[in-house]
């Protein structure tokens, strides 16, 4: 009996310990706008992600003129980088946002809304006059919660 408490109590251990607890703090206005005002986490790894921007497809085709379809690539590609450590686009906790055209602010949080569904990373969105790529629109920075291995 001891033997299987012991299984047990090492079993709850270990899934608490690979899904680490998240806690997003938000009201109306942030529901609506797709960002938390904080996300609060136990357990699990840090990872910092590159700023990254994406102004080609996974087809190679250029979205330079595209900007929801830069956006769309972009969470596809930052998902990309989170599997390779264990992760996913859902464990983002923090994320900066900058793009180089205010009017697309709003598409930009609808777009998040609909990609990262109810609970969205804390953000801020930063309005600048270019980005390192001059076809970029948009770049990503970020911060991730992965359970631990």
């Amino acid at each position: 009996m001891m033997i299987r408490t012991l299984f047990a109590a090492a079993a709850v251990a270990a899934v608490a310990q690979a899904a680490p607890a998240k806690e997003f703090l938000k009201g109306d206005r942030q529901q609506q706008s797709g960002y938390s005002l904080a996300v609060v986490t136990e357990g699990g790894k840090t990872i910092w992600l590159a700023g990254q921007t994406a102004t080609a497809g996974d087809d190679g085709k250029s979205l330079a003129a595209d900007f929801d379809g830069q956006v769309r690539q972009l969470f596809r590609n930052l998902d990309r980088t989170l599997q390779r450590v264990g992760g996913k686009l859902s464990d983002m906790v923090q994320m900066t946002v900058f793009i180089t055209d205010v009017r697309n602010g709003r598409r930009f949080t609808e777009l998040r809304r609909e990609i990262l569904g109810d609970n969205f990373p804390g953000s801020a969105l930063v309005t600048v006059t270019a980005l390192q790529s001059p076809d970029a629109k948009i770049e990503i920075q970020g911060y991730a919660v992965v359970g631990s291995k």
